[in-house]
């Protein structure tokens, strides 16, 4: 997916943003990059595939390249950025997070009214940063620009631009699918994806821009270029999966929400089924540890790491691309604490089950080390729909699915006009749903987490969340 980070400052900065994109880490693995504004020395840039290498090490220089008293940088999962714009409105830098799904559309439609051109990359695709600037390019003003942009492009588009003066515009997602932080210090503004970022760098928690709202910051004042919209729809995967455990989106706590995640799975789980036979409850690491967590709570039954990841010299950056290696890479960073597996009965939690591959992989691994039995349960409800709105870096098309291909192999193409049973363990439906994927995948048991019951755990209005991977509503 991606992440941005950016200051705007009295002092230089280069090291805080730095250490503040470095804190995207997480939401990212393919490009990292800086520009930075100075005023002896304008602006500057520097991009860096980090495919390979975490963003840390392939910058670690970048102390003797660049210097700047503003500066964004950002960790992407799409093209390299952030892009140097001259145009009609000045020069500046320009990164974002998110999903253009019309950009051919949008291309042509520029390029026949413009008579202008794009840098094309291999195959003639175009860099999305650049389209975006384009058609920010378009208006008489960075606000309109930016609200024309957004009013035409089909997915998410959050935006941070460093203007050649040195200050900064921020703008949310129209309908704040994706967070956006601002932060404050006696030297200036930080904009943030993760508000951790700053607030570790000594910036204190000022507001976190609204659904489609725009702000000018400079290193002594902010000004809002245009207002939030009314209708919010901010990503419900951020609590119970790529959010990291310290961030707080709208208020709610990441590692706290899956907490209560948990425990609602565990007194869905007495009220229906009892008491479950097991030693142990685990999360599927890293993510599903917190959901464990709470769920050994709310259960009573004890907490243990059967298997711990081991991430050293296997972090999430080195992952290959190739589906089959990165089954394979999964697979040998898990390493088995014997005495905690074998003749155990265990229950996991992960954070979600997508395709099912690499679960499949960690159940064997434990089958393989002498578990007796193992009990799954996933933290949010059986993803139906890939989504549409967010660049993740293993986006899934619908047939992908593991809950779709079980719906195709029990009912046919007719089993999609009933996604809502399926989504529901109490229906038969949903319990064949589950029936069939214990068999598939050698679980004991299996359950998902409700659409209720994810809700209340993140505790905002239904109205407010996007849940469309699970119940197809935009």
């Amino acid at each position: 997916m991606g992440g941005f980070f950016g200051i705007t400052s009295t002092e230089d900065c280069m090291m805080d943003v730095f250490f503040g994109v470095d804190y995207h880490s997480h939401l990212g693995t393919r490009r990292g990059g800086l520009a930075a504004y100075d005023p002896g020395v304008g602006l500057q840039r520097k991009i860096h595939n980090i495919e390979n290498a975490p963003f840390r090490t392939k910058f670690l220089h970048i102390f003797d390249e660049m210097v700047g008293t503003s500066a964004i940088g950002v960790i992407s999962d799409t093209d390299p950025q952030p892009m140097l714009i001259r145009s009609h409105l000045g020069t500046y830098a320009i990164c974002s997070v998110g999903i253009i799904n019309n950009a051919e559309e949008l291309i042509e439609r520029h390029l026949k009214h413009s008579y202008g051109h794009f840098d094309a990359m291999t195959g003639g695709k175009v860099n999305s940063t650049e389209l975006l600037a384009a058609l920010i390019d378009t208006q008489s003003s960075f606000a309109e620009g930016i609200k024309f942009a957004q009013s035409i492009i089909d997915g998410t588009q959050n935006i941070l631009i460093l203007m050649e003066d040195g200050s900064l515009i921020a703008a949310r997602d129209k309908v704040g699918r994706l967070p956006v932080c601002i932060g404050r210090s006696e030297y200036g503004y930080a904009v943030s994806f993760e508000s951790y970022a700053y607030q570790k760098l000594g910036y204190e928690d000022h507001r976190e821009l609204g659904p489609g709202e725009i702000v000018l910051l400079t290193p002594t004042y902010l000004k809002q270029l245009a207002k939030p919209g009314k209708k919010k729809r901010i990503c419900s995967f951020l609590w119970s999966y790529y959010g990291y455990p310290t961030s707080t989106y709208e208020g709610v706590n990441v590692e706290l929400m899956r907490y209560r995640n948990g425990a609602i799975m565990a007194h869905h789980d007495q009220k229906n089924l009892g008491d479950i036979n097991v030693d142990y409850v685990g999360g599927v690491p890293d993510s599903g540890t917190p959901h464990a967590i709470g769920y050994a709570n709310e259960s009573g039954k004890p907490f243990a790491r059967a298997f711990i990841k081991y991430t050293p010299t296997w972090s999430r950056s080195f992952m290959p691309t190739n589906q089959n290696d990165r089954n394979k890479i999964a697979k040998m960073k898990q390493i088995p604490v014997y005495d905690l597996i074998t003749d155990k009965d265990l229950l996991f939690v992960d954070d979600s089950i997508v395709r099912g591959t690499q679960l499949r992989e960690t159940v064997e691994f434990l089958y393989e080390n002498g578990a007796k039995s193992v009990h799954m349960r996933s933290a949010c409800p059986p993803i139906m729909y890939g989504c549409k709105y967010l660049n993740f870096s293993r986006n899934t098309s619908d047939m992908d699915l593991i809950a779709r291909r079980v719906i195709l192999e029990l009912e046919g193409e007719e089993g999609f006009n009933h996604i809502k049973e399926y989504a529901d363990g109490s229906t038969t439906r949903g319990k064949n749903l589950r029936k069939t994927i214990c068999g598939k995948l050698k679980f004991d048991s299996l359950d998902f987490q409700s659409l209720d019951g994810i809700v209340e755990a993140i505790g905002l209005p239904k109205c407010e969340l996007c849940t469309y991977c699970w119940d197809g509503e935009e």
